[in-house]
């Protein structure tokens, strides 16, 4: 074989093996190939962009509490926009939004941002947070604005430990034990016998002495003891 056609060989080779390395690094870039899930969740639609969004449960699997969503959205246009609600297509739980301080709507000013989740932020709770997303999971979540309509993207849904965990959920107040149940029925049937044979004695004892003692000392004797002398 003369040079010329050795090299075309190796060239044709050459090409062939990058195309082939193309077509491995298409597929292993390719989430819906291989699901390789993205670790904070964005979007954009129109002037607003969602990033950072995830959805967080509570610490412990075995914790009962709701779920939050979190996530930053801001608005790069010239009007505000009203975030009007959060949703979790294909569930049936409620996401109840609160803003950073006092009551009312969620907005997101023109040209600034809103942070769900965080001390001092606003709010977006999962009612029932284990019963609609497990963690591991992707879960569709759906930002619904005044002038933009829905944007839906989806979030991861996390634990809420390591970096997440000032971010999480509070965890319900745990349920009393029996024990204290039983406690208030020994001292209750003890706690009123006690001031009732307390009440009883000090009307008894004090009544009848004082009014006894002011009659028979000041009145009685000494009225008894004018009239006879005179």
């Amino acid at each position: 074989m003369s040079r010329s056609l050795r090299h075309g060989a190796l060239a044709a080779t050459a090409i062939a093996f990058s195309i082939v390395s193309l077509s491995a690094c298409a597929a292993g870039n390719n989430a819906e190939t291989l699901k390789v899930r993205p670790d904070n969740a964005a979007t954009s639609v129109g002037t607003i962009k969602v990033q950072n969004a995830n959805v967080i449960t509570q610490a412990e699997p075995e914790a009962e509490g709701p779920a939050v969503v979190v996530a930053t959205l801001f608005n790069d246009g010239t009007e505000d926009e009203v975030l009007e609600s959060v949703t979790l297509p294909g569930t049936d739980v409620q996401v109840k939004l609160q803003p950073a301080k006092g009551a009312g709507p969620v907005e997101i000013p023109a040209g600034g941002r809103v942070v769900l989740g965080g001390k001092g932020n606003a709010s977006a709770v999962i009612e029932g947070g284990r019963e609609a997303t497990q963690d591991g999971n992707v879960q569709q979540v759906v930002f619904k604005l005044s002038r933009t309509g829905d944007v839906g993207l989806g979030a991861n849904v996390v634990p809420a430990t390591g970096y997440y965990k000032d971010f999480g959920p509070s965890a319900l107040p745990e349920a009393p034990a029996a024990t204290p149940s039983g406690t208030p029925e020994a001292g209750g049937s003890e706690t009123p016998e006690a001031p009732a044979g307390e009440t009883s004695e000090s009307p008894a004892a004090g009544t009848p002495e004082s009014p006894a003692a002011g009659t028979e000392q000041q009145g009685t004797p000494e009225t008894a003891t004018a009239g006879t002398t005179g």
